[in-house]
């Protein structure tokens, strides 16, 4: 991270712009500050790495959502995919798209230059990003885990170091290109000449070409592998949500920027409880004899047990809240609750002594239903948990 700025403070957009708004502003800045406007201005290659850190966050929809919720502390750490500190290579090759050709051929690369002294737009191998299944109890999702996992994935040829060449330097400057990656070509037209940029053919846009490729990986530089990759997942998470691991997926081909690992998380759903958002649901049945004298009864949590007093009189449909025992919210520092929703067993089956008791007792005014105006209805109860 290289600012501590607000991020749009820095774009200058209110906090509800559109993507599009984000987008807009982020070209703006960037082509305000750019370093072939800007040449030895270490104030404005500042200012350009503060817009690139700012449009990463805030051009992504999970790390705004996290950076609206947290601020900068909610983006430090790999989970969430964050890079921050971008070097002038990362922003070209991540974000030069969005310039066009805004600035010729000088929006790609710093290294190499073409024939007229300007940057080129070499290319710069991406890996592909890996997704993996990740599945998580109750308990893990309710104070978060460190998990390592093996991945089957491409990484560096170790041969070759990566470079796809027999001796690490067996390379020649494409004669196509000149070592510039890219090639233009001016058509004349009616409304003048043109000039148009692409990649190189010849050297697919990498301005050099291996004279003697690696045995091993055939000039790839990279080769199929396994890494064992640690993911810190945060309390909270909840089934289906992604998180993503930057840098940590396909290795680039010769000696390019790595693709992320993303992460799905699947629920293992628990035996006794549901989740129902951050808060955990628990259906308890009691006898009458149980619901009319009282009683105490067991609670599962995420960490083992509760033990929980029934009131004498409790009626079925009576919702016990457990404050605080459920699961933390994963935007916030607040904390679900476990409901405990009170059955009242009716029995199916009666032997001939049970109804003659039963009908004794029907006749006792205590048995006749009289509810009091402190007694909610049903209704009344749905709309507090639902509002």
């Amino acid at each position: 991270m290289t600012t501590n700025r607000d991020y749009y403070e820095i774009l200058d957009v209110p906090k509800n712009a559109s993507d599009q708004d984000i987008k807009k502003a982020y070209r703006r800045m960037a082509l305000k500050f750019h370093p072939d406007k800007n040449p030895d201005n270490p104030d404005a290659e500042t200012k350009f790495k503060e817009a690139a850190e700012a449009y990463e966050v805030l051009g992504n929809a999970e790390k705004k959502q996290i950076y609206d919720q947290y601020g900068h502390g909610g983006l430090k750490g790999g989970a969430h995919g964050f890079s921050g500190g971008m070097s002038m290579d990362d922003i070209f090759s991540q974000f030069g798209d969005i310039f066009g050709n805004a600035f010729g051929d000088s929006f790609g690369a710093f290294s190499g230059f073409s024939g007229g002294g300007r940057p080129s737009r070499r290319r710069v191998n991406k890996g592909s990003n890996l997704r993996v299944k990740v599945k998580l109890t109750l308990k893990e999702i309710a104070n978060g885990v460190e998990k390592k996992i093996k991945v089957n994935k491409y990484v560096a040829c170790d041969t070759c170091r990566g470079s796809g060449s027999h001796d690490g330097g067996s390379y020649t400057t494409c004669h196509t290109c000149n070592g510039a990656g890219q090639i233009s070509q001016v058509t004349n037209t009616f409304l003048g000449q043109m000039q148009t940029v692409t990649s190189c053919h010849t050297c697919g846009g990498e301005g050099k070409i291996i004279k003697e490729k690696c045995h091993k990986c055939h000039g790839h530089g990279i080769v199929k592998g396994e890494e064992v990759i640690s993911i810190k997942i945060p309390p909270g998470v909840a089934n289906g949500m992604q998180l993503s691991v930057t840098g940590k997926g396909n290795a680039g081909a010769r000696n390019g920027v790595p693709g992320d690992l993303i992460v799905l998380i699947e629920e293992i759903p628990h035996k006794e409880l549901i989740r129902d958002g951050s808060n955990l649901l628990f259906e308890k049945y009691i006898s009458i004899s149980d619901a009319a004298l009282g009683t105490t009864i067991e609670v599962p949590t995420v960490e083992g047990k509760a033990r929980v007093k029934i009131k004498p009189g409790t009626q079925s449909g009576k919702i016990l809240r457990l404050k605080g025992k459920g699961l933390p919210d994963v935007h916030s520092y607040n904390r679900g609750d476990i409901l405990v929703n009170v059955n009242v067993w009716i029995p199916k089956a009666l032997t001939r002594e049970e109804k003659k008791i039963i009908e004794e007792l029907s006749d006792s005014e205590n048995f006749k239903p009289n509810p009091s105006s402190s007694d909610r209805s049903f209704f009344d109860r749905i709309r507090e948990f639902t509002e």
